[in-house]
């Protein structure tokens, strides 16, 4: 399947909250920024203007790849709570 096809099959629920924060001061010291192009929905992008990550948790699949990528344990990564998040369609 490609990854740009899977919005066809998933719907949100988007807490006002993040369920992901970003330790700025620690993830600016990274050199690579991994998480740019690892996360499969692009939540992620640099921002070469502002000098920093831009992070857009409502595309969030919860899959967790950005928390392995991160070397720098830049993230401060939970789950959503409870009736908030992704819901996969598998029909």
């Amino acid at each position: 399947m490609i990854i740009d096809n899977i919005f066809d099959l998933v719907s949100y629920n988007i807490h006002p909250e993040p369920h992901i924060r970003i330790i700025r001061d620690t993830c600016h010291e990274c050199m690579h920024k991994t998480c740019t192009f690892a996360c499969p929905v692009r939540c992620y992008t640099w921002n070469e203007t502002r000098g920093k990550i831009d992070f857009a948790y409502e595309a969030c699949v919860e899959c967790g790849t950005c928390l392995v990528v991160c070397d720098r344990d830049a993230l401060e990564w939970n789950y959503p709570r409870g009736g908030y998040g992704v819901r996969f369609r598998l029909s």
